[in-house]
């Protein structure tokens, strides 16, 4: 499996209608979409296709068409994102329609060559399971820690301070225990 970590877009032309696609990491989608309809009041539709992992490890899917003709354009869209195997990623294809009418053909053949245009141009990161723990340390040591969560590519999800200092982050399983061995007398881990 693939993911993205930064947004990329591309545009089809077809019968002077523009899709413009944008791949996206599913954290940003939200905002996105928000930005989006912002930036493009004229644009007739936004469909939107996403996947995702939850906190049980299971793949979430959803595809909204937005107005256009039901399947021919968001499941197209999800299609080519299972087909490229993409997960924590999410598509917004903004539509301007051109005037001539596509037909259901037409129209999956346009999001879903958008789609495929929009991840051939982005760059794809190979998805690793994540882990995610809890350590304990003294205060003294944040600085040390940080800088060994960013050498080791683990992220700080949450952070609070005690009598001692905890911090929930996560990371690849294979990172975590590189990152565990670099600190071995200085963090502890606590169970979530």
């Amino acid at each position: 499996m693939y993911y993205v970590k930064e947004i990329t877009n591309n545009t089809l032309e077809v019968k002077h209608s523009k899709f413009i696609a944008y791949l996206l990491p599913y954290s940003e989608f939200a905002t996105t979409l928000h930005r989006l309809k912002q930036e493009h009041p004229k644009a007739r539709h936004f469909v939107v296709a996403y996947r995702y992992f939850n906190e049980f490890n299971q793949i979430i899917e959803h595809a909204n068409d937005d107005g256009e003709p039901k399947g021919t354009s968001a499941k197209p869209t999800l299609f080519v994102l299972q087909g490229a195997q993409l997960i924590n990623t999410a598509v917004i294809t903004v539509r301007y329609f051109g005037g001539t009418k596509l037909g259901t053909g037409g129209l999956v053949r346009a999001y879903s060559d958008a789609t495929n245009l929009v991840i051939k141009r982005a760059e794809l990161f190979e998805y690793t399971q994540e882990s995610i723990i809890n350590i304990e340390f003294d205060y003294t040591n944040i600085r040390m820690v940080e800088y060994e969560c960013a050498e080791h590519d683990i992220k700080i999800l949450d952070k609070s301070y005690e009598m001692k200092t905890l911090y929930k982050v996560s990371g690849s399983k294979e990172n975590i225990q590189k990152f565990l061995g670099t600190l071995n007398r200085v963090v502890e881990v606590k169970d979530l």
